[in-house]
């Protein structure tokens, strides 16, 4: 099948072409990050100090929030110190902000104009610029399990290969909820840099809120956030697999991708 066939398939190749050294520099980046953190792991599991003792000393807000279970184990602290920050708060908001400037980006600098004088639907549109970030989440999740797991083989230590695996497969259902928040927020914003901002602050809003009704009577209504369906440390450290979180994290992007549909296809682009 031809690209003139699938334009959303053109455009989301173009995307994901541009972004390409992008990706290549975010990836190395986070791949830095994490070793860094494991050169600390040895000194600070020597060191004369109850480290789980430690954590029970935590508010239990902030033990919530950062899904602290453990961090004595090299698998707990993986968990804390990278996951469940970078991986699940960073990455993800990352994600909804790149995407909340695609559409509106377009729009606002008369590209828009250019793409639909072609033989291209607005849904194609959609579709194309949410695909294209896509590759971008799958680099980050076949590479970074792969510098972790060299990591901490070479600080000395080994992390069950199946758990690592599992908190990177269960992350692209998050990752793509998160990209797929910031495309329905750019068919919305039609300045770009306001888009990026509304994506960002949703998903911390809602991570926030998560994390402050977490020990309360309301506690399902957090259930909102992405980030209650997806929990690192819970992978990694009780090797539990939250496969139905998944299927609600799938069933959401799918959700906020066709919403984002029927917004851009009743969008005035005359300005």
């Amino acid at each position: 099948m031809s690209d003139r066939a699938t334009p959303w398939l053109a455009i989301a190749r173009y995307d994901a072409a541009g972004r390409a050294r992008g990706s290549a520099v975010v990836t190395g980046l986070l791949s830095a990050f994490l070793l860094l953190f494991l050169a600390f792991f040895p000194s600070l599991a020597t060191a004369d100090v109850d480290l789980d003792a430690y954590v029970e000393a935590f508010p239990p807000a902030l033990r919530e929030a950062f899904g602290i279970i453990a961090i004595s184990s090299i698998e707990g602290f993986l968990a804390v110190e990278f996951y469940q920050f970078a991986w699940l708060l960073l990455v993800g908001l990352y994600l909804a902000y790149l995407a909340g400037g695609t559409i509106a980006g377009d729009v606002a600098s008369g590209r828009m104009d250019l793409t639909l004088s072609a033989p291209v639907a607005r849904r194609d549109v959609v579709i194309g610029r949410f695909l294209g970030l896509v590759p971008l989440v799958a680099l980050l999740n076949v590479v970074l399990p792969v510098v972790a797991y060299v990591g901490v083989l070479a600080v000395g230590e080994t992390i069950a290969v199946e758990r690592l695996v599992a908190v990177h497969a269960l992350a692209v259902p998050y990752h793509l909820t998160c990209v797929a928040v910031g495309i329905a927020v750019s068919t919305l914003v039609s300045r770009p840099g306001i888009a990026q901002r509304v994506a960002l602050g949703a998903l911390f809003a809602l991570f926030m809120f998560e994390s402050v009704v977490a020990s309360t009577d309301y506690a399902e209504a957090g259930d909102l956030s992405p980030t209650a369906h997806y929990d690192p440390s819970a992978v990694l450290v009780l090797g539990e697999y939250d496969l139905t979180g998944a299927a609600v994290l799938l069933a959401a992007t799918t959700v906020l991708v066709a919403l984002a549909v029927v917004r851009f296809r009743r969008a005035d682009l005359s300005g």
